[in-house]
Parts: C-alpha cells; structure tokens; sequence
C-alpha cells in the first residue's frame, strides 16, 4: 500500500503520540548529552591539581602583605599563567590574625612547575622578592599541592 501526501491532509495526530514523540526525543538527548559531558571532565580534568598556600605574616604585617598581592603580585600570577582561584583572610579567629592564604589551581604538576620557574625568572618578581627582604612581611610560607577527590564539587 502507498499513501501520498494528499492522502494524510486530514490526518491529526493523537494526543499521547505527541507526548510519545517529545518524550523519546528527551531522554535520547539528555542520555547523548549526559555522556558527552561526563566524557569530557574526566579527560580534561584527570591531572588538575590546587596548590594551596598560607602565609604566615609578621605580627602586624597582613595588611601590607595583602596590598602587595593586590596591587603587584597578583599581577605577576596571571602573567605567568598561575590561575587564582582566591584569596583569603580569616576572620574571628585571633590565632590566624597574622595570615593570608591563597589557591591555585593548574591543569597539571608540571605545569605548574613550568608556570612558577617562569615567574621566578621574572625581573618584576624578582623586584618584589627583594622588596620582601628589605621591608620583612612574611615569616614563614606552607605550600600544599592538592588533587581534588572524584566526589568533589570542583575539578
């Protein structure tokens, strides 16, 4: 049997095979675009990693440090590709009066050491290190690589 299109001019369709129709078309997008994206976080994030850094200040000298990042520092960061992801200062809490904290984050370990011997080479860096020196800010800096876990938020 052949129907033409003048054969289905009256037709309408039903109302629960619109529904059918919409529905199956959902559910196979949602699935391909589900699996797309999983894909493609797993691949681009598998070697990201954060570099936490706290610095401890000399008593009094916070305030100081944090101007330096904001006006100079944090310059130099983005310049040499170390992406920030924020910086902190902790309230309330008289022990943590004298630190500024900040993080990193890189696409791997060797890039960021890439990033950071970069920086370290760089004439306006080297600037601000001295600088450190003669006007003594910092007393001490820990530094932390960290992985994300596979259930954190942030990769």
């Amino acid at each position: 049997m052949t129907i033409n299109c003048g054969q289905l001019k009256g037709w309408k369709p039903e109302g629960w095979s619109i529904c059918a129709i919409a529905l199956f078309s959902f559910v196979a997008g949602s699935l391909l675009t589900a699996r797309w994206v999983h894909v493609t976080q797993v691949r681009a994030d598998s070697n990201r990693v954060f570099e936490m850094h706290v610095y401890h200040t000399v008593p009094g000298k916070a305030a100081a440090l944090e101007s330096r990042f904001r006006d100079t520092t944090s310059k130099l960061l983005a310049k040499h590709d170390l992406k920030i992801v924020g910086y902190w200062v902790p309230e309330e809490t008289p022990d943590w009066d004298n630190t500024f904290i900040f993080i990193v984050a890189h696409s791997s370990r060797e890039e960021a050491k890439k990033n950071w011997d970069a920086m370290r080479a760089d004439p306006e860096f080297q600037e601000v290190i001295k600088s450190e020196q003669a006007n003594k800010s910092v007393e001490k800096i820990d530094v932390v690589y960290m992985r994300p876990t596979d259930f954190s938020p942030m990769k």
